[in-house]
């Protein structure tokens, strides 16, 4: 079987040579263009911790590839840091990157022939921008996590992002003083790696290692370190593996290892961004996946990581107890998952983890079956008037089971963070952050900026919060978002008023606004759509593309011919 089987129709074709030219002049010995063909993506880019290693990183995978006898092609696609645009207009532009990532990552694989492709990703978008892009082109494909942050120190105190964001509202609350705040900020990012607690990088790699995409030991091993170094120059000798044995991710990406993905983030307390991450991903590989087979691995999984945002380790702690292949090996042992799916490496899970011993009682960090941080899983699924399609919460056990109370109501990030900051938010209080969901944001911002100035203005665990939006993985508290339909579309979210009771309640799994239905019809009825507060661009094309949380913001083109057909009737 030809190795080549894409690239050749380029390199082997007498009636192209312009292209046999150009890749001669781009470096290429022409002895080489009868060699697979390697695209390297990287989501490289200066300015941002979780990213600013990964062309490095892509140069190693390069030369791991080369030295086997194909030939590596890097090329680099965006990233949006979370970390840096959240609490502002740019956070928009997040959960759209997913989708361009996706694309970018497809049109130049799939225009240039590339044989088999190594993506190099390290920040939130980046890993299911990619494993869509994969499940799409469905040829020889792995990812490789650039790796989790060092933890940061300051005065004795283990600082993460998030540390900077609860900062703010000690700040506001009098609680710290500017001196501390900004030794926190200085001090909190140490050097490269993607957020170091179980937020949606870590989470997103461990599920992709879970899934089989990446090779063992990839999802926990640190930005910087010899173990990282090794895995990308490894990265050739898999691929390679691959390639002969023609494994593509149609082979891998199977309903059952969705199901180990969803098992190993419900035991380790992941984010809930994986919901819609994972949706999008089963999409693109062709399996069908809801948001009820997350609650249904939830009524069935419990929490055992005492990982942050919650708990108190972050992800280089687990990577010193052997990471995330020691708690599959676990899981594996306790029956939570399925051994003998393939993986990257060519052979199984269970093969993978052969020579992996289980987590057992000289650490504290992964709690045993019989002592689980929480007996069922955190990710919570409501339904109920207020969510008809459904809403997802993070519950961790912590936060209680129930919560009512009056709506205090906001319909902008903007205008929750001014309503912290003077006092708004009362204890007792439901805070309803609407207009911020896949359309409405457009580009369904995360509330991390909101619920940490709330921690930290100590109301944590005295109000919850509902929204359209969604949440960074590093959110804790009584919070649920992905409400279904969003306001934008006109969902019952966008008809509460303030002072309307809400009762939440993770037990029941259900949600439900304390208004009868002819008082809801009344507003229904005079309920308009807000104005665009966006005219052109890309933000717009997600808007008239974008479906709902519940279907994990697939962008769809029949989605984007209704509203077509809606924005030339006058509606929109």
């Amino acid at each position: 079987m030809a190795l080549n089987k894409f690239s050749r129709r380029y390199t082997q074709d007498d009636s192209l040579p312009a292209a046999q030219a150009m890749l001669i002049g781009s470096g290429i010995a022409e002895e080489d263009l009868k060699k697979p063909f390697v695209g390297i993506c990287s989501t490289g880019y200066d300015g941002n911790t979780c990213n600013m290693h990964l062309n490095r990183l892509a140069d190693e995978v390069k030369e791991g590839v080369n030295k086997l006898g194909m030939v590596g092609l890097r090329f680099n696609t965006i990233g949006v840091s979370d970390g840096i645009t959240n609490g502002t207009a740019g956070m928009r532009y997040s959960l759209v990157s997913r989708e361009i990532i996706a694309d970018s990552i497809e049109t130049i694989t799939a225009a240039h022939g590339y044989d088999a492709l190594a993506c190099v990703v390290g920040c939130d978008k980046n890993m299911p921008g990619s494993l869509m892009a994969m499940a799409r082109l469905n040829r020889p494909s792995l990812m490789v996590y650039g790796g989790t942050i060092k933890g940061g120190d300051f005065k004795g105190q283990k600082l993460n992002i998030v540390s900077c964001f609860e900062a703010f509202g000690q700040k506001l609350n009098g609680h710290l003083s500017e001196e501390d705040f900004r030794g926190i900020i200085r001090n909190a990012c140490p050097g490269p790696g993607a957020c170091g607690g179980m937020y949606t990088a870590n989470t997103m790699a461990a599920a992709a290692e879970a899934l089989g995409m990446s090779i063992p030991f990839s999802s926990s091993a640190l930005a910087v370190s010899q173990a990282k170094e090794e895995e990308c120059l490894s990265t050739g000798a898999y691929l390679l593996r691959l390639l002969e044995k023609d494994i593509k991710p149609s082979d891998i990406l199977v309903r059952e290892a969705f199901e180990n993905a969803m098992v190993l983030i419900t035991v380790l307390g992941g984010s809930t961004n994986a919901v819609i991450h994972l949706l999008a991903i089963a999409h693109a590989a062709g399996v069908k996946l809801s948001i009820d087979d997350f609650q249904e691995v939830s009524n069935r999984v419990p929490v055992l990581a005492d990982l942050k945002p919650s708990g108190k380790y972050l992800m280089e702690d687990l990577s010193a107890l052997d990471g995330v292949p020691a708690v599959m090996k676990t899981l594996l042992q306790e029956g939570l998952i399925t051994g003998d799916l393939l993986t990257v490496t060519g052979k199984t899970i269970a093969e993978n983890l052969a020579h992996i011993k289980p987590l057992g009682a000289e650490q504290d960090l992964i709690r045993p079956f019989s002592n689980p941080i929480k007996a069922d899983g955190h990710i919570q699924v409501l339904y109920g008037n207020l969510a008809p399609a459904g809403g997802v919460a993070k519950i961790t056990g912590k936060e209680g089971l129930k919560f009512e109370g009056p709506a205090v109501v906001f319909d902008s990030e903007e205008e929750v963070n001014e309503g912290i900051s003077l006092g708004k938010i009362k204890p007792g209080h439901v805070v309803v952050i609407r207009y911020v969901g896949p359309k409405g944001g457009p580009g369904m911002p995360e509330m991390l900026k909101p619920t940490s100035a709330i921690i930290g203005a100590g109301l944590g665990d005295k109000v919850a919060l509902i929204t359209d939006g969604r949440f960074s993985g590093g959110t804790h508290g009584f919070v649920i978002g992905h409400v279904s339909p969003e306001a934008y579309d006109g969902g019952p979210i966008a008809l509460v008023e303030d002072g309307d009771i809400i009762t939440l309640d993770a037990a029941a799994n259900t949600i439900h606004l304390q208004v009868d239905d002819a008082l809801l019809n009344l507003r229904r009825d005079k309920w308009k759509r807000p104005e665009s507060n966006v005219q052109g661009g890309v933000l717009l094309k997600y808007r008239r593309s974008v479906t709902n949380a519940s279907n994990g913001c697939i962008t769809d083109l029949e989605e984007a011919y209704a509203n077509a057909r809606e924005t030339s009737a006058g509606v929109a």
